[in-house]
């Protein structure tokens, strides 16, 4: 049942306006750490993940790709996706759920995987620690994409053709931070994509609707690795042995992301981040929380 908190009509996001009209730039940016953890920021136009949210604290008036920051807006920040994008944030334990619009990177600890305004939190009952599922919402991320990337001199998109990428994901030694791979989509067929199904401008400032599913609190669980092959997910188990990791087998997973490596069921959200913070003290710097 939809809930129209802000008499919005007209689609999903009610009224329009002219888009936005300030200096935005479309982010993508290096890898960086965090209170020693690695973030690999890349584009990601579908998908979801889950985890645990928290409320963003305070913030300078900027948000990362120049929007103006707002604790009265539906927006929220996220580790490693492109800035802006729009996702369908869901409070797994209530079943209320909120588009908002991501632009901005964050957030820092470890353990959360999006950070949300004051505003959205509160609509949808959000506290540090809720569990929560991110959904990018796909025709209109790759809109907002082709919207603010007028201005090519600040795209932080590479201009390399697009390749094939195949590789292994192997469980790293102790001490060593894992690496990644990524092939950043090109601007050109970002803008294709996004012209095949563009509708009017997205507003900056997104209409306050929120609906309600089915709660579905699931148990936490920490990833330490997901692997193609199971040899490498036993080489981090017996890595993490001490700390009661097992393999667990998905056969209906895509090819490199058949055997996962995970610590759990854990009820509640301070015990999940303290196996974090022992996964993350062992050397494994990809871990993170979910809900399963």
């Amino acid at each position: 049942m939809a809930l129209a908190l802000a008499g919005c009509s007209g689609g999903l996001f009610g009224h329009t306006d002219s888009g936005p009209s300030l200096p935005i730039h479309y982010v993508v940016g290096a890898p960086y750490e965090a209170l020693g953890v690695w973030r690999y920021p890349r584009e990601r136009f579908t998908g979801a993940e889950t985890g645990l949210a928290t409320i963003i604290g305070a913030h300078g008036p900027r948000a990362s790709d120049d929007e103006p920051f707002d604790q009265t807006a539906l927006t929220a920040s996220h580790p490693t996706l492109q800035l802006p994008a729009l996702a369908q944030i869901t409070n797994l334990e209530s079943g209320r759920r909120i588009t908002v619009r991501v632009n901005d990177r964050g957030p820092v600890p470890a353990g959360r995987v999006v950070s949300l305004t004051r505003r959205a939190a509160e609509l949808i009952g959000v506290r540090d620690g809720t569990r929560v599922s991110v959904r990018v919402l796909d025709n209109e991320s790759l809109q907002l994409a082709a919207e603010t990337q007028g201005d090519t001199g600040r795209l932080a998109v590479a201009t390399v053709p697009m390749v094939d990428v195949k590789a292994e994901a192997l469980a790293p030694p102790v001490g060593v931070i894992q690496g990644h791979v990524r092939v950043a989509v090109r601007a050109a067929l970002v803008q294709q994509a996004a012209l095949a199904s563009a509708g009017p401008p997205i507003p900056l400032r997104l209409p306050e609707q929120v609906s309600d599913v089915p709660p579905q609190p699931g148990l936490l669980y920490v990833l330490a690795g997901t692997f193609g092959h199971l040899e490498y997910a036993e080489i981090q188990r017996r890595q993490l042995g001490d700390l009661g990791a097992r393999v667990v087998t998905s056969y209906d997973a895509p090819r490199n992301y058949v055997y996962r490596v995970e610590i759990g069921p854990i009820a509640a959200a301070a015990d999940a981040d303290a196996a974090l913070g022992r996964v993350l003290g062992a050397g494994v710097r990809d871990a993170r929380i979910v809900v399963q």
